[in-house]
């Protein structure tokens, strides 16, 4: 049978792997292969009395919660295979095995699943009766299920789940009683809230094709499923929106004290919150940092809510999921007294691998003055000179040029798709409308200089990678060697000038990189323009020069670049993207002189 694609067809061997690979990167944990327990070293606990935690589940929601076992957190876990939870026996090979033998109780944190309450359960059972003393705290967070559909289930556990571990297991560490430990943990899930959303279902390790196909196609192009669980399970409702209008339906679930269905912890506005965006596993960082930003924005707007904490990363996954999930936990006394929060528990210290929340409390509590940024636009604006120049003969050659370049970007991403990244022709793209809306909307002097400076600083600001990095250092490169030609009295700028300066600036630009014609890159159609235009002062010669040496870059093979990196033959069947979108702006340059 084909499986989908994922480094590991046996999906049992990703699990004992993935295992032994949390004791690679804590080397105080140890890893009972047959009972697949990962748990703390005996000889890395410094008060074997004090109470011991334990979590568990089926495997696939990794951080959560093998490599939350070290101090400070979980004494040990107990993993399922993947989405199924572990066996009875081997809870209780945990409880009776792999604990210090001095623990004074044991705090086992379940999530609210009925395979992982059944099999934990059996075992804490089978434990009690060898006379353990043990808490059991189930964790029920999840609010996308209501009262209505929940039933006598109750709600899910989604990654609430890792506040409540963090929560008891400081208080553990800090020589809390297992009743304590379990009352705090069960204060944790009672003012927790939870709620996920995912573009599309996971793809599990040896899976077949057709299979994994239809997890990907099940919610159909442009929807988003709201209240989606960590195993696959459907949500509430699908929706087509974007993360604004997400997050808006999802802090409405979590919130909205209107929606007696899910309203299940008062949270109101000004009250003391702790905030956790869980990523399922499968959303980049970036997206996840733009919906921590769009969340706390909504939650501030909304709700009039500042979270004291907010903690984003990977904390209990679901495989390669492409969703996140959005927890608040609403701050309550514990009646512990000092040191003993929940929001000191949360920020003790913790040696587990799978806690990323880095930023000491002083951090967070320091009061931070607002900077007003400095505006450094137009840092140039002041640069002028006696050169003169027509602002009419600039702007219609320069839009000639440039509205010929904007009209072949599809052809220009077309070509760099093939041999590339797939990015230069909508980089060049932005450029060239910067430099639009300045002709269009500043006042264009006669001033060379100043006009010279103004687009190169549009092309710095507008374009990235390594061709925007390229066009800046000529064009401020050709600003300083136009500046050098400068007198005393109004001059007029002539061809020669401008060809002597050009040539200069392709000379400071040889610093900054040892391309050349030959290597396929926009030198290509960069030298032999400038070289002609010495040559000739004619500037159509120059233009039909770039143009050529752009058309013989196809079928020419790099040798710098990100087309050094891309394999087969496409550099046969397409002339260089960068060179060719020059040329083209050349061209139509040229057309307009």
């Amino acid at each position: 049978m084909a499986t989908a694609k994922h480094y590991f067809d046996d999906p049992n061997k990703a699990v004992l792997l993935g295992l032994r690979g949390v004791t690679l990167t804590n080397p105080s944990l140890l890893f009972d292969e047959k009972n697949k327990i990962i748990y703390r070293h005996p000889s890395s606990i410094a008060s074997p009395k004090n109470v011991s935690v334990i979590c568990g589940g089926g495997s696939g929601h990794e951080p959560g919660f093998s490599a939350f076992v070290g101090q400070g957190a979980l004494t040990a876990c107990v993993a399922g295979t993947i989405f199924a939870s572990p066996s009875a026996q081997q809870v209780q090979a945990c409880l009776s095995q792999r604990l210090p033998a001095e623990t004074e109780g044991v705090v086992v944190v379940v999530t609210n699943y009925t395979g992982d309450v059944l099999n934990f359960g059996m075992g804490i059972e089978k434990a009690r009766a060898m006379g353990k003393k043990i808490e059991m705290v189930v964790v029920a967070d999840d609010v996308g299920v209501g009262r209505a559909k929940g039933g006598k289930v109750g709600r899910r556990g989604l990654s609430g789940t890792a506040l409540v571990v963090k929560v008891c297991g400081a208080l553990a560490e800090a020589g809390a009683s297992a009743n304590d430990c379990a009352k705090v943990g069960r204060l944790v899930v009672d003012n927790l809230v939870s709620v996920g959303a995912s573009l599309s279902r996971v793809h599990v390790p040896g899976k077949s094709l057709e299979e994994a196909k239809y997890e990907e196609e099940r919610l159909g192009p442009g929807l988003v499923e709201i209240g989606m669980g960590i195993h696959n399970e459907p949500g509430c409702e699908k929706v087509k929106t974007d993360l604004p209008g997400l997050v808006k339906i999802m802090l409405a679930q979590l919130l909205d004290q209107n929606d007696k269905d899910r309203a299940y912890v008062k949270i109101e506005k000004g009250d003391d919150t702790v905030l956790l965006i869980n990523n399922f596993g499968g959303t980049s960082n970036l997206e996840l940092s733009g919906a921590v930003t769009e969340i706390v924005n909504q939650l501030d707007r909304y709700y009039g809510l500042h979270p004291r904490r907010i903690i984003s990363g990977t904390f209990f996954g679901s495989l390669n999921g492409p969703g996140f999930i959005i927890s608040v936990l609403k701050l309550a006394d514990t009646g512990l007294g000092s040191g003993k929060s929940i929001l000191e528990l949360l920020d003790a210290p913790a040696e587990a691998t799978g806690w990323s929340a880095s930023v000491r409390p002083e951090t967070w509590e320091k009061k931070y003055g607002q900077i007003e940024p400095t505006d450094e636009e137009g840092r140039n604006d002041q640069v002028s000179s006696n050169l003169k120049l027509d602002p009419s003969m600039l702007k219609s050659s320069l839009r000639s040029g440039l509205d010929k370049l904007i009209s072949c970007e599809a052809e220009v991403t077309r070509y760099d798709s093939i041999v590339g990244d797939g990015d230069c022709g909508v980089g060049l793209k932005r450029g060239a409308e910067g430099i639009i809306r300045y002709l269009e909307e500043d006042d264009v002097t006669a001033d060379a200089l100043s006009s010279l400076s103004a687009i190169a600083n549009i092309v710095e600001s507008t374009m990235d990678g390594t061709s925007g990095a390229l066009y800046a250092i000529f064009l401020n490169a050709l600003a300083a060697n136009i500046r050098k030609q400068d007198s005393a009295n109004p001059t007029d700028l002539t061809p020669s000038m401008w060809a002597h300066a050009l040539g200069e600036s392709l000379q400071a630009l040889g610093v900054y990189t040892p391309a050349l014609p030959g290597d396929r890159t926009l030198m290509d159609a960069l030298v032999p323009f400038v070289e002609t235009l010495e040559a000739t002062g004619n500037t159509k010669q120059a233009a039909e020069a770039a143009k050529r040496g752009a058309d013989n870059t196809k079928g020419m093979k790099a040798s710098l670049g990100r087309s050094v990196y891309v394999g087969g033959e496409g550099h046969k069947e397409v002339p260089d993207p960068g060179a060719y979108g020059l040329s083209q702006f050349l061209m139509g340059l040229a057309e307009a002189l």
